[in-house]
């Protein structure tokens, strides 16, 4: 997933990722994309971390199951932010390929909207099973 050395491998106007230094159109366009998708992702992840601390600490302890399943529903979300930004900085990186020629490709968040998807189901599946369940039990 994550790549060593990838700093080296992105250019943008044929410098290194790591030693570019973006102009003033360059810097709004990273900043606004940070705020939209990462910034996205943490809140959400905070705020299940906080509704789980809510759920252990003011309900019994039938309702354990429920907040744990939101703190690991928090931890998803903040590995699938990961993901997303380990994508995005190829966004505004064209790669050098190994025949020497620079190129540049558009790629969708399409994986990271799957992933999220599936962590979503998975949890909402879940939680489901552990409401009925604390109604029958």
């Amino acid at each position: 997933m994550f790549e060593p050395h990838a700093s080296d491998r992105y250019h943008l106007r044929m410098h290194r990722a790591r030693s570019v230094i973006l102009n003033e159109e360059e810097l709004v366009e990273v900043r606004a994309a940070q705020r939209t998708f990462e910034g996205a992702y943490i809140r959400t992840s905070l705020s299940q971390f906080s509704m789980a601390l809510v759920i252990i600490k003011v309900f019994t302890s039938e309702f354990y199951s429920i907040g744990a399943l939101f703190a690991v529903y928090g931890a998803g979300v903040l590995l699938t932010s990961l993901l997303r930004r380990q994508q995005g900085n190829k966004q505004f990186f064209s790669e050098i390929g190994e025949d020497g020629l620079n190129r540049k490709k558009f790629r969708t968040s399409g994986n990271v909207v799957v992933v999220l998807t599936a962590l979503s189901v998975v949890a909402y599946g879940c939680l489901l099973w552990l409401t009925l369940k604390l109604g029958n039990g």
